[in-house]
């Protein structure tokens, strides 16, 4: 079946992978029409114009709006596809009007900050038969599904002690980070940092127990104060640590376009064993006449070409992502009852097999506000996180 796709948002993540992902699933003749939906007209002028877009999938177009979401949603038809790809404050109220409008959903990640925020969206999903999915990218990796198959295994042994980074690029303090990324909305962990945290437990199978999360604050060149340096440390069910360190500050000058990786080392009481993805460094480097020198990645999105024509397609991670995302929507619009197969598998992130996250960002964003101090989590009926007690 065709679903006919709403994009609500038009920023950086629909530029680099959503907007590209869905014209090649349209030559596929897996989806419909494209809909994308902004606040204003230049933002959606400029990915219409966007000349890497345009020059791999020729005469392909979205259907543009300005209208509110609100709007664009209660006319949508129903049990289509809805991709909210807006700053993460907006993400509850999006996802919740996609769900009234009986869409299935993709959001880009965190899903949500609060766990009770993702239960309702879970509940009210359920009550519609609709499939909501999260966005974490990095889980269709083929090194992060390696990993999975192989501790699995048992053949690393057990996860003790970890270390992780991801730092974006400088140059994001001036574009529209800036309008939005304040401490009062996010933070370099809760952005970015999620993706490993996600990971750890994506390969390992582990629950995250307590956060604590430290913030530098800097200032973005309009004035507005933003958590944009964070070491988090995360405590896993079995006593394992992960310490996760992120930022808005990779040099702009750098090879690569941020700097990022995963260590975990693990023990079966006889020997030691260890996983280490360097992320940022795919085993490529560049030197153009002229003198620029880059480190590309060919594993998360590139554009290469097509045998046949003159055309291009994208391949990698982050076009695998949205490619089982929607057919996972598909999946569960045809036979209701796959929902529930897709959730035990755990491959692809719901609110139903992925609340850890949202109960991790609730508790970094508690831990900064109280100076880095560390936050339990407590599973049950119904989850909360709480500030530890030393008494």
């Amino acid at each position: 079946m065709k679903m006919h796709v709403t994009v609500i948002g038009g920023g950086m993540i629909v530029h680099d992978q959503i907007l590209p992902s869905l014209y090649q699933l349209r030559r596929r003749g897996l989806i419909g029409n494209i809909t994308v939906c902004a606040r204003n007209k230049a933002t959606l002028d400029r990915l219409a114009a966007n000349p890497r877009i345009a020059a791999a999938f020729p005469g392909e177009a979205f259907i543009a709006t300005t209208a509110a979401y609100t709007d664009v949603l209660a006319n949508a038809a129903e049990r289509n596809l809805t991709i909210i790809a807006l700053p993460d404050q907006f993400h509850f109220d999006a996802t919740m009007r996609a769900i009234e409008a009986n869409q299935h959903v993709i959001c880009v990640k965190p899903l949500v900050q609060k766990i009770q925020e993702a239960k309702i969206i879970e509940r009210a999903a359920r009550d519609g038969n609709l499939f909501v999915g999260v966005e974490y990218h990095k889980r269709f990796d083929d090194r992060a599904l390696m990993a999975r198959d192989r501790y699995r295994q048992g053949l690393f042994g057990e996860f003790k002690l970890g270390t992780a980074r991801l730092f974006e690029p400088w140059s994001y303090r001036h574009s529209n980070f800036q309008n939005w990324f304040s401490m009062d909305n996010s933070d370099a962990f809760t952005y970015v940092g999620c993706h490993y945290v996600d990971l750890v437990h994506f390969i390992t199978g582990l629950l995250p127990v307590s956060v604590s999360v430290a913030g530098v604050p800097d200032r973005f060149p309009n004035g507005t104060e933003a958590w944009m340096w964070t070491d988090a440390r995360v405590k896993w069910s079995n006593g394992a640590l992960f310490n996760v360190q992120n930022a808005l500050g990779y040099p702009d000058q750098g090879p690569g376009s941020n700097t990022q990786g995963m260590t975990l080392w693990c023990s079966n009481g006889d020997s030691g064993g260890f996983l280490n993805h360097i992320d940022s460094h795919r085993g490529v480097e560049y030197c153009y006449a002229g003198g620029a020198y880059s480190e590309p990645s060919p594993d998360y999105m590139q554009y290469v070409p097509n045998a046949l024509d003159d055309t291009e397609q994208v391949v990698g991670y982050g076009y695998r992502s949205i490619a089982a995302l929607v057919e996972a929507a598909q999946s569960v619009e045809l036979y209701p009852a796959s929902l529930e197969t897709i959730e035990e598998r755990g491959i692809v992130a719901t609110p139903a097999n992925s609340s850890y996250n949202e109960l991790v960002t609730e508790a970094a964003r508690l831990s900064l506000e109280n100076d880095g101090r560390e936050v339990l989590i407590q599973y049950g009926v119904l989850p909360f996180v709480h500030l530890k007690s030393y008494l």
